[in-house]
């Protein structure tokens, strides 16, 4: 429970941050508003032309008798709206923060300025072109993924009793997951992180990533909510991004519980303790200690 308990609180801690900066929490919703609207407009027409998209897909049902051909096509149709919904569901936050991506990219710096012991924010060296292209790929790298589970949880719907109880369960679990890269991807790239190893890690931190991005799926659900919680994800996630940080660079002594907004300082005696196997080797350090963006 410990990583599950850690990733709601990296949720609720982005909250309050928004809360006690209103300027940056108005300036976040902008970009939800536009996505919403258009993704709304694309889930209404879904529901109105399901039924005929079924029907023309399932011709071979057209001499069934009744009751099985309204059966048939009518779970079809549940399972058509529901796929919809569950990929809009994830690829909301990524076209979400793809649209807004400089408002986003400055909440999350305004997120490691305010946190950061020396106001120091971590710099990728990419021109602002560049930075958006490198989005885009790992949001696409990311999706082809997110696809694949999708067509995969559709067709595992059609199994009785599980389709309708297990199923949804990993349809969350999977959104979630994601929702949570997504999110931290705006911090990680700018620390040079990229999709693969932004998967590795959360992927290593699995509860972690859980706690953090299941409530948030199970909110979005609620119309008109993504908007509103988009802006303290963002910033909750850069809380998190700041953990992997001093948690690479500290080892052992920093749990991914820990406040990600006050990395511990460098000593003035002899080195930290060294890594944990398979995290590289420690962040570099800055003026007070402040963690430095490292490239790993």
């Amino acid at each position: 429970m410990g990583d599950l308990g850690a990733g709601f609180g990296f949720l609720v801690k982005g909250q309050r941050w928004v809360g006690g900066h209103g300027r940056w929490f108005g300036f976040g919703l902008l970009p939800g508003l536009v996505t919403l609207v258009v993704y709304a407009a694309a889930l209404i027409a879904l529901a109105y032309g399901a039924d005929d998209a079924v029907a023309w897909a399932t011709p071979f049902a057209d001499g069934w008798g009744s009751p099985w051909q309204g059966l048939f096509r009518g779970g079809m149709t549940v399972l058509l709206c529901a796929l919809g919904l569950f990929l809009a569901v994830v690829t909301f936050t990524a076209v979400t923060l793809l649209v807004g991506q400089p408002f986003y990219e400055a909440l999350s710096e305004a997120v490691e300025r305010d946190r950061s012991p020396d106001g120091t924010v971590p710099d990728s060296g990419l021109s602002w072109w560049r930075g958006m292209l490198v989005s885009l790929r790992n949001s696409l790298y990311v999706l082809v993924r997110v696809a694949a589970w999708g067509v995969l949880l559709f067709a595992l719907g059609f199994l009785p009793f599980v389709g309708q109880t297990v199923v949804p369960a990993v349809g969350f679990c999977v959104s979630g997951f994601y929702l949570t890269q997504e999110l931290t991807a705006v911090a990680l790239e700018r620390r040079r992180v990229g999709a693969r190893e932004q998967l590795a890690w959360l992927k290593g931190r699995r509860l972690m990533a859980l706690g953090f991005g299941v409530p948030l799926t199970l909110a979005f659900l609620v119309p008109v909510v993504a908007i509103f919680l988009m802006p303290g994800a963002v910033a909750g996630a850069t809380l998190m991004a700041r953990a992997r940080e001093a948690e690479a660079g500290a080892g052992p002594g920093s749990g991914a519980g820990a406040d990600a907004g006050a990395a511990p300082a460098a000593p003035a005696g002899p080195p930290g303790p060294a890594p944990l196997p398979g995290q590289g080797r420690p962040a570099p350090h800055g003026r007070a200690g402040a963690p430095a963006p490292g490239e790993r």
